[in-house]
């Protein structure tokens, strides 16, 4: 995957800073850990989408944003943001998109990550 797409999807910066403080091993464990707590955080936004459960959906989503974030994936992290706003004028058209976004590209954006960091290490 070429730099500028890697960059939609991962928060190189950030991830780069990471590396620097506590090496790409020791990152690599906390995405593992990610990986086998995120289809319980998907199912949950799932869930609670279906249910129309709107009060839910955003506290799931602000505690998705949150461990997306700690482990650099930044598309996923910003589809969370958007998703736990549900104050926002936007948010009843668009939470639909945006939760879709996040369940179609949740695994292979986290497969990406773990190639990045496996290739630091």
């Amino acid at each position: 995957m070429a730099m500028t797409q890697l960059d939609t999807v991962l928060d190189l910066n950030t991830l780069e800073q990471y590396i620097s403080a506590i090496g790409a091993g020791t990152l690599l464990k906390s995405v593992v850990l990610f990986e086998q707590l995120m289809p319980e955080y998907v199912g949950s936004l799932v869930k609670a989408s279906e249910a129309s459960d709107k009060d839910t959906l955003c506290a799931e989503a602000h505690k998705f944003k949150g461990a997306a974030g700690s482990v650099g994936l930044k598309r996923i992290q910003q589809l969370a943001q958007h998703l736990q706003h549900g104050e926002e004028a936007s948010w009843e058209q668009e939470h639909q998109s945006w939760l879709s976004t996040i369940v179609e590209h949740a695994e292979g954006d986290l497969q990406q990550l773990k190639l990045f960091l496996e290739a630091k290490s």
